[in-house]
């Protein structure tokens, strides 16, 4: 950990550990470490934090049922949600209150850099965090990204991708010919959904895949401004070159299943809960990462400047990295677990998902987002608004 306000100086390592993590790494972690430390609920033993409440923003998905009704059972504490479905949209809210009236925020792992230059999160008593060992040792190297002025400020909740989820009884795709550029096929026209600034990303990654574009995938585009504007230059003439493709640009995982469901949408680039979510349920819908890689992020929880109860979020956070919790996470919501021993309790159905989703190599072409600077994300809005304005 550093002694200053800057970010942590490994950055450089800490990114290089971050994109080797996968389900496999998680898996043979959890088969070396043997058992996990807490195999139930953290249960409050000081009255302090036994009552009272806390006050949580959360991505709309990634807290099903019944997380929230064991946790108050387990511990007395009311717990009070606020859902988002957007980073920006958390940030906007933390802003706007300096983020009086929310304890605890859900920061995905590559905002590193706007939270820090905002100055939204304080660190967290390590000592506080009694199941941190409970995590798989590559999530625990991943929350290094949020270390500074001598604290950590960020631990992680799950992990997912954004990659490709199509109508079965529409389409039929194979995952060694899947690809970003499937989408923009003649016979998708009019059927595509994605965010804007996704879908740019995707077309990059569709380029460089193809020789058509070289951009270390994507990477370079993360180096400097001048960089980005010359790489997204050329993305923005293809993706208006296709906007008659798009059906529906969506902003969170509820019109995401809709899209799906009842909009028309035949293909199109998602997170991989919302339709995961559908396929358990028996809808015709699918979901796989392409040839360039799935898209993969992790969020995660971090304490807000502004927090109040601070006793009741670390029970909050104390019971959600048991195994048990965390498969509940996952089970619920499509996404992926980051404890110990949670995949060995996740149902069959939801590991056949898993392996349908990643098959073949495609763990291992994982493209693990990097910490995106301010200024990155407000070019990236910028082109986005280019495309969705054309």
């Amino acid at each position: 950990m550093v002694g200053s306000r800057k970010p942590n100086g490994s950055s450089v390592a800490t990114l290089a550990a971050a994109r080797r993590f996968t389900r496999r790494t998680l898996l043979k972690g959890a088969t070396a470490a043997g058992t996990v430390a807490a195999t139930g609920p953290w249960i409050v033993r000081d009255a302090r934090s036994s009552s009272g409440e806390v006050n949580i923003l959360i991505w709309s998905d990634e807290v099903p049922d019944p997380i929230i009704p064991n946790f108050t059972k387990a511990t007395g504490i009311k717990v009070n949600t606020t859902p988002f479905s957007q980073n920006e949209e958390q940030i906007n809210k933390l802003q706007a209150t300096g983020g009086e009236g929310f304890d605890l925020c859900m920061p995905t792992r590559d905002r590193q850099p706007q939270f820090f230059d905002e100055g939204l999160t304080q660190a967290l008593d390590t000592g506080k965090l009694k199941n941190f060992g409970n995590l798989a040792p590559s999530f625990q190297e991943a929350t290094k990204l949020w270390e500074w002025d001598g604290g950590l400020h960020w631990v992680p909740h799950v992990w997912g991708s954004e990659a490709i989820s199509w109508r079965t009884d529409k389409t039929q795709l194979e995952y060694k010919t899947l690809s970003y550029g499937t989408m923009w096929e003649e016979q998708y026209k009019g059927g595509v959904q994605g965010r804007p600034h996704s879908l740019l990303l995707g077309i990059g990654l569709w380029l460089d895949h193809a020789g058509k574009l070289p951009s270390n995938r994507m990477l370079d585009s993360f180096k400097d401004e001048e960089t980005f504007r010359k790489l997204y230059d050329e993305i923005i003439k293809v993706a208006v070159e296709h906007k008659p493709w798009i059906r529906q640009f969506w902003d969170s995982a509820d019109n995401t299943k809709s899209g799906l469901m009842e909009n028309g949408v035949i293909i199109g680039q998602t997170w991989d809960g919302p339709p995961l979510s559908l396929k358990k349920e028996g809808k015709p819908v699918g979901y796989m990462a392409p040839q360039e890689g799935a898209i993969a992020w992790i969020d995660g929880w971090s304490l807000t400047t502004g927090a109040a109860n601070i006793d009741q979020a670390y029970e909050w956070i104390n019971f959600i990295h048991t195994a048990e919790t965390a498969a509940a996470a996952a089970e619920g919501s499509g996404y992926n677990p980051v404890v110990k021993g949670a995949d060995q309790l996740l149902s069959p159905q939801a590991k056949k998902l898993f392996q349908e989703a990643y098959p073949g190599d495609a763990l291992d072409k994982l493209w693990n987002r990097p910490p995106e600077p301010s200024w990155f994300a407000e070019l990236r809005t910028q082109y986005a608004e280019k495309f969705k304005a054309a």
